[in-house]
């Protein structure tokens, strides 16, 4: 890895860049696109596609302070069990708007805390979607599971609907770390969770954990990642914790200064990095880690690695379907968001339209752009004549992006006519790398630290 120094140079510690799950980014979608669109779109997918699908559950018992995602509270069953109800509304629409033989290559329930929902509302859940949209060969149906928020009753539900992969959120396992960002959850009751998932025959097990929390070090994120180590995850993210209190109030309740710095949060990373290489797992992009059998490392090595909502995925269906509030779908065609309130998603729904509310339409230049940021998010390596041949990407301006960002980063990338490729010592700026192939106004909207 390069001196603090020359990355400093660069602009490492002071960018703030897109995570590029998406191009363009969603602060840039807008309300041209509805439930009409939405709908053209589903019709054109052909007969008997297997597409994946999402669905959104945005409720937590309890609001964790670090957490950006869209979720809210609740103390009682009552708002989950009608939500529910509506999302089984939404799969209906969803039915009647995808062409009939549509199977599912993936099932994801994520949130939120989909594993608040009681466990009759697990089984009616995936009866509805499953009687609606089967699972193709070799489907995954995978699950996010809250450690603190699940029993043998709902394991049993997901369990008997067919749960293949659960992914569980760890963060850190530090006790005062935990405090600080209002996420308290045991090493002893994680541990029991995994071995419960695994003792109903879910074999694949994924887990997120954090860097640049508050008060990290070495030596904390050292111990937590070996704990994590001890309950043999197959998939790990290890993602940088993002403090962004302008778009989640409740980071206001972390205090800013107990926050590492950016040449702190790279150091924090490599120590992470450094025990999950030694423990066998291979790298996947810029923050992910699989062992080698597993279906993520697989397709890292034979180019099929693909970025998309949930981070790095072996995914390669044509279309996601997003069902739930703030829930986004992928269309060829673009982007399609639902209505992020879940006060209006449920009112759309409950009308008996599907409830989007905003998203994107590709343009020539959005797909030769997004599939070169895909590139260099996966491989860190973009081929001139996929993007030529496959995206449409014009040749002048395709040599004038490489030509553009090599200047902006020397010696940290290698490009010619044929290729543009981020080198080894270059990749703790591979997000920033991709932004030099981002046509769109980042000014838009703040985005997190690129370290």
């Amino acid at each position: 890895m390069e001196t603090d120094s020359t990355l400093a140079r660069l602009g490492l510690f002071d960018a703030r860049v897109p995570r590029y799950t998406s191009y363009p980014t969603a602060p840039h979608f807008a309300g041209a696109v509805d439930h009409r669109l939405f709908a053209a779109w589903a019709a054109a997918i052909p007969h008997g596609t297997a597409i994946s699908l999402y669905v959104h559950v945005p409720f937590c018992r309890r609001l964790c302070w670090f957490c950006a995602c869209r979720t809210q509270g609740t103390s009682s069953d009552a708002p989950v069990r009608s939500y529910v109800e509506t999302l089984k509304a939404e799969v209906a629409l969803a039915a009647a708007a995808l062409p009939e033989g549509t199977r599912l290559a993936r099932l994801h329930w994520g949130g939120g805390t989909p594993t608040l929902m009681p466990a009759e509302s697990i089984t009616d859940l995936a009866g509805a979607i499953l009687a609606a949209f089967p699972l193709a060969e070799g489907a995954e149906f995978s699950v996010e599971i809250d450690p603190n928020e699940i029993d043998d009753a709902r394991l049993d539900a997901l369990a008997a609907a067919g749960l293949t992969r659960a992914s569980i959120g760890v963060q850190d396992f530090d006790p005062e770390i935990q405090s600080i960002i209002g996420r308290d959850q045991s090493y002893e009751v994680t541990r029991a969770a995994v071995e419960a998932i695994r003792a109903r025959g879910v074999k694949s097990l994924n887990a997120d954990i954090l860097y640049g929390l508050p008060t990290q070090s070495a030596r904390r994120i050292s111990d937590s990642v070996q704990k994590l180590l001890s309950l043999s995850p197959d998939r790990v993210a290890l993602y940088g914790y993002a403090h962004v209190p302008w778009m989640a109030r409740r980071q206001t309740m972390i205090p800013p200064d107990s926050i590492p710095r950016p040449e702190e949060r790279l150091r924090l990373f490599e120590t992470a990095r450094r025990l999950f290489v030694w423990d066998g797992y291979d790298e996947i992009g810029i923050d992910h880690f699989a062992r080698p059998a597993d279906g993520l490392a697989v397709a890292a090595r034979t180019g099929r690695l693909r970025r998309n909502f949930q981070g790095y995925t072996d995914d390669t269906a044509p279309v996601l379907v997003g069902l739930g509030a703030s829930a986004i779908s992928r269309f060829p065609q673009g982007y399609a968001q639902n209505a992020a309130a879940t006060s209006e998603y449920v009112r759309a729904i409950r009308e008996g339209r599907l409830a989007t509310h905003r998203g994107h339409s590709f343009t020539t230049e959005d797909l030769w752009r997004g599939r070169a940021i895909e590139a260099l998010m996966c491989d860190f390596r973009i081929d001139a004549e996929e993007l030529r041949r496959g995206f449409g990407a014009p040749p002048e301006a395709l040599a004038a992006a490489f030509r553009a960002a090599a200047e902006a980063f020397p010696e940290m990338v290698a490009a010619s006519p044929a290729s543009f490729e981020i080198l080894p010592r270059g990749r703790p700026l591979t997000r920033m790398v991709a932004r030099s192939f981002d046509a769109y106004d980042l000014s838009k909207a703040g985005h997190s630290s690129a370290v």
